[in-house]
């Protein structure tokens, strides 16, 4: 993915297709050709001219807005030109083909942001705030991301690695001298300042975890027998008619997916076909479709039907959701059509299934049901202080709990000075990961490509 960046490179960094403007950037660490070619003269820094763009036979091809910013004093850290014309497909198609003809190579996706980071204008977590902000489905997920962006998570980060630091710095120094080293073990100053690590980073992780949350949300399949009322509970829960309901069994035949947010945190919902047995080919698959939909998901709603006769046993729900999940720790048993004559509320749960009443087609039980998933998930608020962060980023904390403990564990049995310094070398290893300073190729270039062409 790390290539030559001594190159300029180019793209359209505006959506393609038709709209009033359209911007191409260029960066690189000379410009002075595409000064000349597209404009005849060096643009002042941060100062914006009103210019023609020119072919190189000096005709016109547009006019518009040009911004010029000096290296090191831009996005990339590079000298950056951007153009800024008409937005039509042709137009933008034209200066960019003129601006490889000055030499310059079409970015990769993500190539502007990637030489941002290697040229030390952001971190890693910093970078992925750029794509997070892009790609939220949520005013509380692009607030977090910006969060993240101005760096709050790369300062905690930062803190913690200090922190560990120092310590890392005197356990070592301290080996050295191997006459001090029983004292040194035993003073309690490694032992406090392991505890001290422990909990810092119990919080960090807690707060990771919200902010993962926030950016990816967890899937939820809605299962159950045909007429169950699944197909209505999809459109409730999302606010539109997205799926066709009707009294006939076996209606929704595929998979349907909708996202929905609760407070900010994404909500990916999967309706599925009803479960039952069945000769229709069409509608085998596409209950055999909602089983892959169930063996994947974070949590499985169960639609019963509360106007049939069942009662509280595990079995007689599983019976009446059309599967067994007894033994799954992620099912919920939802009472559908509780607004029927003659429904008495059951206002229980079983063990570790619990139950919901609600009803599709009023909206009552609905707000205990989105609150229950939220508990589920573990997600609190999109409180002020929340930012956004991913799975790499609790993978990465984690692995540092982990050395933390390990050295902790060595002090207080094996007392081996050389085994703590190590473990603390590899909780240091896991904690930079996180920001970049300890990283691999293949893991920038799988957070490069996620990004689109011209950021």
């Amino acid at each position: 993915m790390l290539v030559n960046n001594s190159d300029v490179i180019a793209a359209l960094i505006t959506p393609p297709g038709r709209g009033g403007v359209g911007i191409i950037r260029l960066s690189g660490d000379n410009l002075d050709r595409f000064f000349d070619g597209f404009l005849g003269f060096k643009p002042t820094p941060r100062y914006a001219h009103f210019q023609p763009f020119l072919t190189a036979d000096g005709d016109q091809i547009d006019e518009g807005i040009v911004l010029y910013f000096a290296s090191p004093n831009s996005y990339t850290g590079e000298h950056i030109l951007e153009l800024q014309g008409h937005g039509g497909p042709v137009v933008m198609d034209i200066l960019l083909r003129r601006a490889l003809e000055l030499g310059a190579r079409q970015a990769r996706p993500g190539e502007f942001s990637e030489r941002a980071f290697l040229n030390g204008k952001m971190d890693l977590t910093q970078v992925e705030a750029v794509a997070d902000l892009i790609d939220a489905g949520s005013e509380q997920a692009a607030r977090g991301a910006i969060k993240t962006l101005q760096g709050q998570f790369s300062r905690q980060v930062s803190q913690l690695l200090e922190h560990l630091i120092q310590l890392r710095v005197y356990v070592e120094a301290a080996i050295d001298f191997p006459e001090e080293e029983v004292d040194f073990l035993s003073d309690g100053k490694i032992e406090q300042g392991l505890l001290n690590l422990g909990l810092e980073l119990k919080a960090l992780l807690a707060n990771v975890s919200q902010g993962a949350l926030l950016r990816e949300g967890i899937s939820v399949v809605i299962a159950g027998k045909p007429n169950a009322g699944k197909s209505s509970l999809l459109n409730a829960l999302s606010g539109h008619d997205l799926a066709i309901v009707t009294d006939v069994p076996g209606t929704t035949r595929d998979v349907l997916r909708q996202q929905i947010n609760i407070d900010g945190m994404p909500l990916h919902i999967i309706d599925t076909a009803g479960l039952r047995a069945t000769d229709d080919t069409v509608e085998r698959h596409g209950i055999e479709r909602a089983q892959d939909e169930i063996k994947r998901a974070d949590q499985i709603l169960l639609l019963i039907d509360a106007s049939e006769q069942y009662d509280l046993s595990v079995d007689s729900l599983c019976q009446h959701a059309g599967a067994d999940f007894s033994q799954a720790n992620n099912v919920t048993f939802v009472l559908n059509k509780t607004d029927r004559p003659g429904y008495v509320a059951v206002h229980a749960g079983h063990g570790q299934h619990p139950v919901i009443e609600i009803s599709a087609k009023t909206g009552a039980g609905l707000p205990d049901l989105k609150q229950h998933l939220k508990n589920c998930a573990g997600y609190v608020s999109a409180g002020e202080g929340l930012f956004s962060a991913r799975r790499r980023h609790i993978s990465a904390l984690q692995k540092t709990e982990v050395c933390i403990a390990q050295a902790l564990e060595q002090l207080l049995t094996v007392e081996a000075g050389e085994l703590i310094a190590e473990d603390l070398k590899q909780a240091q290893h896991a904690l930079g990961a996180i920001t970049g300073d300890y990283t691999s190729d293949d893991l920038l270039g799988e957070i490069f490509s996620s990004f689109c062409i011209g950021k």
